[in-house]
């Protein structure tokens, strides 16, 4: 039986991972689950999974959560606050698999934890790859952790490599087993078919309404700037060692195909299913094995047909400034990350247009492209520094 510890159990990926979870009582143990703030949510977990221990980020949210637990005689569940807390439960000898499903640069530490304490890590915290990459894939050579991605299109590439590929993520030699090119696909997000010009009033409730993924605000915004997409072009290159040239980015609206691989014999391998995160959860969480996720059958009778686009830059300008940053090195991507964190939280809180996103983002990257990162600590400075300097565009005439 796997000991599971859930980091972000109250989001999108800890709830399907818990819906995953449910379907195999006798495989999996939940032995310790974090949340921000969602003390109701939380609650209702720990009524169903009993958890050993819990993590509420916010102090004043733990002891809400502790005084419902005692209510109901479920005070022998441990609950603590902070983020260093996270680190220690995703760190604990008790569980085995860490979930990692924070979102943002606030999971990286946490995530980084379990690499170096030797877990199984199923990685959905896209950021730690992004703000860290070299650091990041060092710690997991070093330690033996073995690393499995979550995202549904770092899963599908996971899914069309070769054995040997798939126990070396980070530091495998892709070229030396036959891959010529790893195409990572996107939906284009709910603004594919719409014209630049009407960009500009893109409202948050449009920008999150994706049609074809059920995310969490921050995710879809991301997946409507294609930002998201940028993300995964970066953890692409460090999880499977790979150069930015080697990557293509094929618009893909159906998102049935969840990425491919291309093979220097002219195959492609495709990973193909209905859009739904358990998919690559379930996987995740019994590999080398596959076991039920819920999830529908893929019923290709019903199936739309499969349309494959090329990137338009001037749409996705957040894409294109990924991808630069992509090439420019580690300060680059740390930036970016940071910017984008800010930019999306001022545009889901009507502070900005949709189109100042890409334009925060790329005054930031332009700032902060030469810093040098070689530590874990000089990538929190930086992310600080970003942030703060993100934050002060916000309040500048043109972004309001």
């Amino acid at each position: 039986m796997q000991t599971l510890c859930i980091l972000g159990s109250t989001g999108s990926i800890g709830r399907s991972t818990l819906d995953v979870v449910r379907l195999h009582p006798e495989k999996f143990n939940v032995v310790s689950l974090s949340a921000h703030s969602s003390v109701d949510l939380m609650f209702e977990q720990c009524i169903e999974f009993k958890p050993q221990k819990v993590v509420m980020v916010s102090k004043q949210h733990a002891e809400i959560l502790a005084d419902k637990l005692k209510r109901v005689n479920l005070s022998e569940i441990i609950v603590t606050s902070g983020i260093l807390e996270l680190e220690l439960i995703a760190q604990d000898s008790a569980t085995d698999t860490v979930m990692a499903a924070i979102v943002g640069a606030s999971g990286l530490l946490s995530t980084l934890a379990a690499v170096k304490a030797g877990k199984k890590v199923l990685l959905a915290n896209k950021e730690a790859l992004v703000t860290s990459g070299a650091i990041f894939i060092e710690a997991v050579k070093q330690s033996g952790a073995q690393l499995l991605p979550i995202d549904s299109e770092h899963n599908a590439i996971f899914q069309c490599l070769p054995l040997n590929a798939q126990q070396q993520p980070g530091y495998c030699d892709l070229s030396h087993e036959g891959v010529s090119k790893v195409l990572l696909t996107g939906s284009g997000g709910p603004f594919r078919t719409w014209a630049l010009n009407e960009l500009e009033t893109v409202t948050p409730a449009q920008a999150c309404a994706h049609p074809n993924w059920d995310m969490g605000r921050k995710i879809s915004v991301d997946s409507a700037t294609m930002m998201n997409k940028g993300l995964e072009f970066i953890e692409a290159k460090w999880l499977f060692n790979l150069e930015p040239e080697d990557i293509q980015v094929v618009l893909h609206p159906q998102s049935t195909i969840h990425s491919m691989v291309q093979y220097k014999d002219g195959s492609v391998l495709a990973q193909m299913g209905n859009p739904d995160m358990r998919t690559p959860i379930a996987h995740a969480l019994s590999f080398p094995q596959r076991i039920e996720s819920g999830v529908e059958p893929f019923d290709f009778f019903n199936a739309k047909s499969f349309e494959f686009e090329a990137v338009d830059f001037i749409k996705y300008p957040n894409l294109k400034l990924a991808i630069d940053a992509c090439k420019s090195g580690q300060g680059a991507c740390t930036a970016l990350n940071a910017a984008n964190e800010i930019a999306v939280d001022a545009f889901l809180n009507e502070k900005i247009k949709f189109t100042d996103i890409a334009k925060i983002n790329e005054t930031s990257v332009k700032k902060f492209v030469s810093e040098k990162v070689t530590s874990i600590e000089e990538v929190v400075a930086l992310d600080r520094s970003v942030r703060v300097f993100a934050q002060s565009l916000i309040t500048e005439p043109e972004h309001k």
